[in-house]
């Protein structure tokens, strides 16, 4: 007599749906967990005390969600695909210089005019979103 299948996953679609909807992602589990060990430092674990390592790994897990929500709303469709190393070397590590001046904070960046124009729409998005409703 066949045992029945229980439930794996928590999807609420039916099982053939699961099924192909996993197909379809085709290796991207592999991509994910290949960012996470070698982009944002999960394989060099830091201790040998387990709730060391896994708060380590669960603060690496954090850093991607946030690396992978701040690319879909923030930096927009041409850094989708980019990884943490080329987020790294182009919008993060740009070159500047902070001047006070007149009571204000001056920040001159060393950077081309498309970075320059993808970090101000990056920071008015940010504003959007801060000044949105929760929920």
């Amino acid at each position: 007599m066949p045992r029945a299948l229980t439930n794996i996953t928590n999807k609420k679609d039916a099982a053939d749906d699961v099924i192909w909807w996993l197909r379809a992602r085709c290796g991207h589990s592999e991509q994910v967990h290949s960012e996470l060990k070698s982009d944002l430092a999960g394989g060099q674990l830091p201790s040998r005390v387990f709730g060391a390592n896994a708060a380590w790994w669960a603060l690496a897990i954090m850093a991607h969600n946030l690396n992978a929500v701040m690319k879909q709303l923030v930096l927009g469709k041409d850094w989708l695909s980019k990884r943490m190393k080329a987020l790294r070397f182009h919008p993060l590590a740009l070159p500047g210089r902070g001047i006070r001046h007149a009571r204000r904070l001056i920040i001159r960046l060393g950077c081309g005019v498309e970075m320059l124009a993808t970090i101000v729409a990056a920071r008015q998005t940010i504003r959007q979103l801060a000044c949105r409703p929760a929920g």
